[in-house]
């Protein structure tokens, strides 16, 4: 029982080691230094490194977390990336860490607004680009050239969700608007296991949904911090199509996502069975190599 508590504990060590991270690069030098550093717009890309090669170490030491189709992610120029929402998305601070050391780029996020209550995480928002969100900003973004992310499902999905990894997006269609005035294409994300690796508390969910709708604050437990295997898979970017609405943009984004989740996701999901994924590799080598 202990452990289950303690793990949780290592992920908010690692989201304040990264404030810190931040927060020294803000005070290394000067305020003239700091101005002539944010007019070049190089600021903050040694902090940004440094704490993507401690997520990426961690992802690939605890989880052997690996990414299928990165190159699904364009190297230059916009494009809108969704995302099933895990109830902490690791799996996006991975990815986040990968495109940030491998492709040279930031996504930038649409996070909600509890965020940044968090004490000393402003900061760390700010650097990474994490923001409410309206169609018109994310707009503006993505016009920028940028990536951008949003999980449709959001603090709902993350809190309700459970590992029969059903879709909690309800009407949700404005990442599909996003999209269609920005005309730019839509990735669609979904990470195997993310379910398995920390959970949301099961019993009194109804209390805890009351209690959402009223407050918008996520209050469900959450117990985890599991050896599962995390595994990323991009799919190949949706066109943007003028002819489609919103709404036939929103669905057809959510079909794939479902169809990724049906092709990939043992369902419903098994904490043991996803550590066994972790480690069937080198069991299998372990196991050829004493016959």
């Amino acid at each position: 029982m202990q452990l289950t508590f303690l793990l949780p504990a290592v992920i908010i060590l690692l989201f304040y080691a990264s404030a810190c991270i931040v927060h020294f690069y803000r005070h290394r030098n000067n305020l003239r230094a700091i101005k002539e550093a944010i007019d070049k717009g190089d600021l903050w890309d040694g902090a940004r490194r440094a704490i993507a090669v401690m997520w990426d170490a961690h992802g690939w030491v605890w989880h052997g977390y690996e990414v299928e189709g990165l190159d699904n992610i364009p190297s230059e120029g916009p494009a809108l990336l969704i995302y099933y929402h895990g109830a902490i998305p690791l799996d996006y601070y991975y990815l986040l860490a990968k495109v940030i050391l491998f492709k040279k780029r930031l996504i930038q996020a649409v996070g909600d607004r509890f965020l940044f209550s968090i004490p000393g995480w402003k900061l760390m928002m700010e650097v990474f680009h994490v923001f409410p969100g309206t169609i018109p900003t994310c707009v503006d973004v993505l016009k920028k050239g940028e990536l951008l992310s949003i999980a449709p499902g959001g603090v709902r999905e993350a809190q309700f969700g459970d590992n029969t990894y059903r879709l909690i997006w309800g009407n949700r269609i404005g990442f599909a608007k996003v999209a269609l005035d920005a005309k730019v294409p839509i990735i669609p994300i979904f990470t195997v296991n993310i379910r398995e690796s920390f959970r949301s508390l099961g019993i009194g969910q109804w209390l805890f949904l009351k209690i959402y709708e009223q407050t918008r604050l996520p209050l469900v437990p959450i117990y985890g911090g599991f050896p599962v295997k995390l595994k990323t898979i991009i799919g190949k970017p949706i066109a943007y199509d003028s002819s489609l609405s919103a709404q036939e943009i929103a669905d057809k984004t959510a079909t794939i996502v479902e169809q990724m989740i049906h092709e990939n996701q043992r369902i419903p999901g098994s904490i043991t069975l996803a550590i066994m994924d972790r480690f069937r590799k080198k069991l299998d080598k372990f196991s050829r190599k004493k016959t």
